[in-house]
């Protein structure tokens, strides 16, 4: 078993500090090194501590977020959590993990948390195949992972979309991105998976698919930063 991710807590809201503490103690994997309302506490626990994972809001007074992450210099990954969109980019442009719009649902704080994980503490990494088999309407059939530019939701149903053929497949999409290899695809809307392999160019809030018909797919608010992450 590996020894669980230390997680510090940074925000000048007690109210944010306690949501982001109870969501901390319900992930197996993490573990709460320590909490605080004062920026500059906080980052002199990081020269002091074992620190692995920060989640640091960004409007703070004495310290902003930004300014916390030029001084940290890469002592510790972090999690950006903050109710401001704009600062996404310059986030992004520290490598950080991923980028937490207020308020924050578990779910959302799960999936970075998988994030931390993967960076922090790496499966052995495995080949994925090149394919899979999904279910149409009358039989088992192949996709090549190579030929598909990208998979639409439709309720119970997924149209796989490839260069030469649409694809229906009886499953849910959420199922179906379980099957996917996370290399290769991105969720970015409730109802589309693109490959990123086939990504032609992203233009504000849509992304313009080479090959498909459309080819402009919509990035969804809950999706946006994870996606520019993936970028």
């Amino acid at each position: 078993m590996t020894d669980p991710i230390q997680c510090l807590v940074v925000d000048d809201k007690p109210l944010a500090l306690d949501l982001l503490t109870d969501y901390v103690s319900k992930v197996p994997f993490l573990q709460l090194a320590g909490r605080s309302e004062n920026p500059v506490e906080a980052l002199n626990w990081v020269g002091e501590r074992q620190v692995d994972l920060i989640f640091l809001d960004i409007q703070m007074p004495q310290l902003t977020g930004l300014q916390f992450l030029q001084a940290l210099d890469r002592r510790a990954q972090v999690v950006l959590t903050t109710a401001y969109p704009e600062h996404a980019l310059a986030g992004f442009e520290h490598d950080v993990i991923d980028y937490l719009l207020k308020p924050i649902s578990f779910e959302r704080f799960y999936q970075a948390a998988q994030k931390a994980q993967r960076r922090l503490r790496p499966a052995p990494a495995a080949t994925p195949r090149p394919y899979l088999f999904v279910k149409t309407e009358h039989r088992m059939q192949r996709v090549d992972l190579a030929e598909v530019l990208y998979l639409e939701g439709l309720q119970n149903y997924v149209i796989i979309h490839t260069a030469t053929e649409k694809i229906i497949a009886r499953q849910t999409i959420s199922s179906l991105e379980a099957s996917l290899p996370a290399s290769g695809f991105v969720r970015v809307h409730k109802s589309f998976i693109v490959s990123l392999a086939h990504i032609h160019t992203v233009e504000r809030s849509r992304i313009f698919i080479r090959g498909a018909a459309p080819m402009v797919i919509p990035v969804g608010d809950a999706y946006r930063s994870a996606f520019y992450g993936r970028l």
